[in-house]
């Protein structure tokens, strides 16, 4: 049973590795080309943080390998005999936080690496030591208080009940849906300061394409993006009363008015076609499938392991192999979800025009140092969006 998850769980990680050398390769080749969508030094440089960031990828991939054959082969039993809590539910807590903290502390410095190391040389990264430390005490503090209370509550469920993984799974997705409905007036004015747009002009602009819309939001906001990064971005955050337009100030400064609003339409066809909603169910069914097949693991698995069956070791197990089985998934989603940004393009280019959304699209492209090309088994697994020069061309670009 042991040799049989290793395999795996190796199988597993030596795809992700194939898929990056594949793309590492491509990007190679395609950086010595034409220029396409890019400035020429823009296309280079992409190219470049493409390779580096697959490279840091790949790296990653081996730790994790590494991690993963430390919990199996003596981790989770070694931690299970230094959290000496005769009280199943708060063991369950510490050991998990416990196990969350530790693979934490390992991946630290790959994100240190990137914040202030990869980014920087790129451009993108202007977090200071002080905002980073800030950020990862506010994550770490988020997670202890809410994924503690998780944690007990889907212990509770797991000693209660004999059918667990169907109570937990509707436990763990209605509380989905509840940070979704919270997040952008709870959750991510912790880590940013978002003040209501004061430019009248294009706030008038943007609230009449709500309106011509349905969308009825909160309030149209700004975000202090760029004390952390230069790239640019904007979301409708939110599901009912606490929905909102949230604009990086990165964006306001680099698109032009235009821009901004097709930009915008874009992300209101998500709204018209009720993709948030799609992707939430769609994400309650690989949860619903996860804690089926976690629910029903074997006790020789847990006996191979050398730990006992408990609500612990069971959510260990489920942290420890569910990132296998949202891998395999991420080609439906991604397949669902380019078809999803087709559709949106074509809303954003009726709420302005095509010409502005494309421009638009080009820029953010150049900002954000988006390498548009990528090769076809990399797209497979990991496009959410449709390659670049795909999309420019359904809005009349000629490339």
């Amino acid at each position: 049973m042991l040799l049989t998850t290793g395999i795996i769980y190796f199988l597993y990680i030596l795809l992700k590795i194939y898929i990056s050398v594949m793309e590492i390769g491509y990007v190679s080749r395609e950086k010595g080309e034409t220029p396409v969508i890019l400035l020429p030094s823009n296309y280079v440089k992409a190219a470049r943080y493409k390779i580096a960031s697959e490279r840091m990828s790949i790296l990653s991939d081996f730790v994790d390998y590494g991690m993963f054959l430390f919990w199996i082969g003596f981790g989770l039993r070694w931690l299970d005999s230094v959290v000496m809590i005769d009280d199943v539910l708060l063991k369950s807590v510490v050991y998990l936080l416990s196990f969350l903290g530790i693979n934490y502390l390992v991946s630290l410095p790959f994100e240190i690496y990137k914040s202030f190391f990869l980014d920087k040389k790129f451009g993108f990264s202007n977090i200071s030591p002080k905002l980073f430390i800030t950020d990862q005490m506010k994550s770490i503090l988020l997670t202890s208080i809410f994924g503690g209370g998780v944690i007990y509550v889907i212990a509770m469920i797991i000693q209660k009940f004999e059918s667990w993984w169907l109570y937990g799974f509707g436990v763990v997705f209605l509380l989905i849906l509840f940070i979704n409905m919270i997040y952008p007036t709870l959750i991510a004015p912790i880590f940013n300061k978002f003040e209501i747009l004061k430019d009248e002009d294009l706030k008038s602009s943007i609230e009449n394409l709500l309106q011509k819309s349905g969308l009825k939001a909160s309030g149209v906001f700004t975000i202090d993006a760029s004390k952390r990064d230069n790239r640019l971005n904007a979301y409708f955050g939110g599901l009912g009363k606490s929905k909102r337009v949230v604009l990086y100030d990165t964006l306001i400064k680099k698109l032009s008015k235009n821009e901004l609003l097709a930009v915008l339409g874009h992300e209101l066809g998500h709204f018209k076609h009720r993709d948030i909603f799609k992707n939430i169910f769609m994400m309650g069914g690989l949860m619903f499938l996860m804690f089926y097949i976690f629910g029903n693991l074997p006790v020789e698995l847990f006996n191979a392991v050398g730990v006992v069956k408990t609500p612990y070791a069971v959510l260990a197990m489920f942290l420890l192999f569910s990132p296998i089985l949202s891998f395999l998934f991420m080609p439906i989603f991604g397949l669902v979800s380019r078809a999803n940004e087709y559709a949106a393009d074509e809303y954003g280019a009726e709420c302005e025009d095509e010409v502005s959304l494309a421009n638009a699209l080009e820029k953010l492209a150049n900002e954000n140092k988006s390498f548009p090309k990528s090769h076809p088994v990399y797209i497979f697994f990991y496009f959410t969006h449709p390659p670049l020069v795909e999309r420019l061309k359904r809005l009349g670009k000629k490339i």
